[in-house]
């Protein structure tokens, strides 16, 4: 497989065209991810629906069936589900932290063990969010520690 990368003149649209033989689970993958880092997830507060870029995004919490979206000063909701949000920010820095939340690794400036081998993340924003042991390993692979 080749990636070919064209500048496109003023005038022209900004395209992404995947030729390929077959459609798979992983090309699928490829272009939701896509489709969340250029247009964004779709997030309310106060009544107003926001675009927010995958760069914004601290972390995803999900609280009695509840999604909330944390930027750095701000609080969102979303009507996606964890796994949702899982699955559109796979390959990214984003990992899951706890069976509730998925944490932006980008944003972790510190990281600390804590009781029961979880660690505890301090994020850029001075918030703190706890990583379940079982998802150490995966803070530790995406930071490489």
């Amino acid at each position: 497989m080749r990636i070919i990368y064209e500048k496109a003149t003023h005038e022209e649209e900004e395209v992404i065209i995947v030729r390929c033989r077959k459609i798979t689970d992983d090309l699928t993958y490829v272009a939701n991810t896509l489709n969340a880092v250029v247009d964004g997830i779709a997030a309310t507060k106060d009544g107003e629906i926001y675009k927010l870029p995958l760069r914004d995004i601290y972390y995803f919490e999900v609280v009695d069936n509840n999604s909330f979206i944390y930027c750095e000063n701000e609080v969102y909701e979303s009507k996606l589900r964890l796994y949702e949000f899982e699955a559109l920010t796979y390959g990214t820095h984003f990992f899951r932290a706890t069976k509730s939340t998925v944490i932006n690794a980008d944003k972790i400036s510190c990281v600390s063990p804590a009781l029961s081998g979880r660690f505890t993340a301090k994020l850029d924003n001075g918030e703190k969010v706890v990583v379940s042991r079982q998802y150490v390993s995966d803070l530790k692979r995406i930071m490489g520690l």
